[in-house]
């Protein structure tokens, strides 16, 4: 296994866990322990982890976000959506992520993937910043603390000049009347990135089905396909269904 191949191992499973040992790495990556001793040692020096006895835990901002954003809450439902929608970049090579839980997973799902990510969301710019595969690209912007998502007038005027081929979206609300925020600047926002992208895939899980919050993101007719869990409500998914939308569920 490449050494570049091994960081992107060890800085997803600190993402995951917020610590690794070098005698399970070293198993399951089948390198020897001096050789993950020296993985350890570029990743601390580089400030992307701490060095423990046996191992190492994650160390400073960049994942703590990731890690405080983290919901609890339909969490094996979001993981097979993320999984759903990492199967699904077709020939994609510009990909849009919004904030959200969902979308998070989505980031982690293709992380390992030669792309080029644009996000508003500053919790998942933390995560992939650091992977040398992808080529980041972050809107500027006023940071939203409730979803970690960069949002208003600067963050539109990059999107204005950008072409992306598939955006994931994360949404408080899915139904007939739209894919819908509670924050109205952050819908804005959202809907930039979704008028510049060619394929528009919406991530939620089945306890956003059929709700409306505030503000309206897009309405149906703008979203390609929409990933949710197997228990979603089946008159709304209907509803989406007969504006174009194709449902997948997992």
């Amino acid at each position: 296994m490449r050494q570049s191949d091994r960081l992107d191992t060890i800085l997803t499973r600190l993402s995951e866990h917020g610590s690794v040992e070098v005698t399970g790495l070293a198993q399951d990556l089948g390198v020897s322990m001096a050789t993950i001793r020296r993985d350890l040692e570029l990743l601390e020096s580089q400030r992307l982890l701490s060095r423990t006895h046996g191992g190492a835990v994650s160390h400073g901002v960049l994942y703590e976000l990731p890690l405080r954003y983290r919901s609890g809450r339909h969490e094996e439902e979001k993981h097979r959506i993320a999984e759903a929608a990492a199967e699904r970049l077709g020939d994609a090579r510009v990909v849009g992520l919004t904030g959200g839980t969902t979308t998070t997973e989505v980031a982690r799902r293709i992380a390992g993937r030669s792309l080029t990510v644009v996000t508003n969301a500053l919790n998942i710019a933390a995560e992939l910043a650091v992977r040398p595969n992808l080529k980041l690209v972050v809107t500027g912007g006023v940071a939203r603390p409730e979803s970690y998502e960069l949002v208003g007038p600067l963050a539109d005027a990059t999107l204005d000049d950008l072409n992306i081929d598939v955006v994931f979206v994360g949404v408080d609300g899915a139904s007939g009347a739209g894919m819908t925020t509670h924050h109205e600047v952050e819908a804005h926002t959202n809907r930039r990135m979704i008028e510049r992208a060619r394929r528009v895939v919406v991530v939620c899980d089945a306890s956003k089905i059929g709700r409306s919050a505030l503000a309206v993101i897009c309405h149906p007719r703008h979203v390609d396909e929409l990933i949710t869990d197997s228990s979603a409500d089946g008159t709304p998914l209907d509803q989406l269904r007969a504006a174009g939308v194709h449902i997948i569920a997992v």
